[in-house]
């Protein structure tokens, strides 16, 4: 969890800057579904989905994972994770209910009953797999490079980047990346990625190997100063940047999952998805 923490506050200040600036808010109807906390319930069963197997799902979220859930200026819970489950609950003709818990706590309550599905970005792993099952995944986090503007373009290969410097951040799985496939470029190590990305517009890297997401958001940001663009592809090799982001269920309830993987695939078929990712990331990140 603390790769998954890294950088949040600079994300996060950094999403609902984007988020205001687009003038972004929770769709109309939605409200507190969690006590004390500002979140989201109810929302509006589609028409067109059939019956409802279920009259509502219940969800569970944190609440400091930019872009993905974070509550925005207006102390409205908001993101890409948030909206995601409310356009499941559409496909799916039924209500919604989102209610916001610690991350340490997600888990524990939804083996507690207390919840039909976790959605907050929890990576499948072996571990994870002992205690709850998962969707088909939804989202992945890829490795991207970056360079300056006026840095001439090449192919992102380990032999056109033969002697380029690269920045990375130390004891990074991007580190690690760099480590096993371009070794014939001198890596410049920094001791986190804000340091990093900071030495590319500086000019102390030809490119900067990084996180999508934070990288993305960094561009589009004032701390970039516009100096900075992507360059390449994206790499999503899960022994260096994991398996993909998935929903988790309880093991004892197999049909929540079949449901949510069948409203996953007609989200995705509608053009939804494709809509959230264009909403919560300023840059593409694949």
């Amino acid at each position: 969890m603390n790769a998954r923490r890294q950088g949040r506050d600079l994300l996060l200040a950094m999403a609902v800057a984007f988020v205001a600036a687009l003038g972004l808010a929770a769709p109309a109807g939605a409200q507190d579904a969690s006590g004390s906390d500002p979140a989201v319930a109810n929302v509006g069963a589609s028409k067109d989905a059939g019956p409802p197997r279920r009259v509502v799902i219940r969800f569970l979220t944190d609440n400091d994972y930019p872009p993905f859930d974070f509550y925005d200026e207006d102390g409205v819970l908001v993101g890409f994770n948030v909206d995601l489950a409310r356009a499941i609950c559409m496909e799916l003709n039924t209500s919604c209910d989102i209610k916001v818990r610690p991350w340490e706590e997600l888990i524990p309550d939804l083996l507690k009953g207390e919840a039909d599905a976790v959605i907050a970005g929890h990576k499948v792993t072996a571990t994870a797999l002992k205690e709850v099952d998962f969707t088909d995944r939804y989202f992945h986090t890829p490795g991207r490079f970056a360079a300056r503007k006026d840095e001439p373009r090449i192919e992102m290969t380990p032999g056109k980047l033969d002697g380029k410097r690269i920045a990375v951040a130390r004891g990074s799985p991007h580190e690690a990346f760099l480590r096993a496939f371009f070794h014939d470029s001198p890596l410049v190590i920094y001791e986190n990625p804000d340091l990093a990305r900071e030495a590319l517009a500086a000019g102390k890297a030809d490119f900067l190997f990084d996180d999508g997401i934070s990288l993305a958001f960094w561009l589009n940001g004032t701390l970039s100063r516009q100096c900075c663009e992507m360059r390449g592809g994206a790499f999503l090799e899960p022994k260096f940047f994991g398996d993909g982001m998935a929903i988790a269920v309880p093991k004892n309830d197999p049909q929540i999952r079949l449901l949510l993987n069948k409203a996953l695939e007609r989200v995705r078929a509608s053009g939804r998805f494709e809509e959230l990712v264009q909403r919560y990331f300023p840059v593409r990140i694949y």
